[in-house]
């Protein structure tokens, strides 16, 4: 059974639902401060950039409503180098660990140039494409805590230029599965290289429910746009974010 969000039951519901048991034991070695969170640009509850909190929160709402309120997979993708995917599946994962029900998961699928554990300061001995390459490896040692609570991280892992066989690959598709149906108040965010310089995010969008591009303002066309949205399934793609 999905535990609802905050968005279904109103305000101040989460502390009268019951809290699944999974969220409860999630452990947190460390805890990055609000001060920490700031100088990374991550949106936390006590956050002074109530603005950008708020358009996180607004862009939540929006993708929960297209869900029906049900955990999904999403996919993030930007316009080239520098469009801020980054920091658009970062934070979207944060907004949805706001909610006290939820837990969130990012995926660093951006194997060309990962970047989250640096963001998160974290200092990865595996990560995804370790966990693929061997039948018998334990999720476990992937699953990173950011020191957000309720959101976990997988590093890309060691890195590879053929990307893309690892994510046509049956055991991606079972990974993201297992991942999803794991956890039911769950949702995972995948940040992918630019849909414009690799073929990765298009293979990774067959696999997940939903695309999302990011377009960096004034660093591109409208002509252009359409085109690198074009080569999302129309059925999945959600929209583009401007960031900047």
């Amino acid at each position: 059974m999905l535990v609802p969000s905050s968005l279904e039951l109103g305000a101040g519901a989460v502390e009268k639902y019951v809290i699944s048991k999974q969220i409860v034991r999630m452990q947190e070695p460390r805890c990055l401060t609000p001060d920490d969170l700031d100088e990374r640009r991550i949106i936390h509850p006590d956050s002074r950039n109530r603005d950008l909190v708020n358009r996180f929160r607004d862009i939540r709402t929006k993708l929960l409503e297209v869900s029906g309120g049900n955990n999904f997979t999403l996919i993030v993708s930007g316009m080239g180098e520098g469009a801020g995917s980054s920091f658009m599946a970062l934070n979207l994962a944060a907004a949805f660990a706001l909610d006290r029900s939820k837990t969130a998961l990012v995926i660093d699928c951006n194997m060309r140039n990962p970047t989250m554990h640096s963001i998160l300061d974290i200092i990865p001995e595996t990560g995804l494409t370790d966990f693929l390459d061997d039948p018998d490896y334990d999720i476990s040692k992937i699953l990173y805590p950011t020191g957000i609570p309720r959101l976990r991280l997988i590093p890309a892992g060691s890195r590879r230029e053929s990307a893309d066989e690892f994510f046509t690959s049956f055991r991606m598709k079972q990974f993201l599965k297992a991942v999803r149906q794991r956890y039911p108040d769950r949702f995972i965010v995948l940040d992918t290289a630019p849909i414009t310089d690799s073929p990765d995010a298009r293979i990774l969008a067959e696999l997940c429910d939903y695309a999302m591009l990011v377009v960096p303002h004034g660093r591109t066309t409208a002509a252009a746009v359409e085109r690198a949205a074009a080569a999302f399934n129309p059925d999945k793609f959600v929209g583009a974010v401007i960031n900047g």
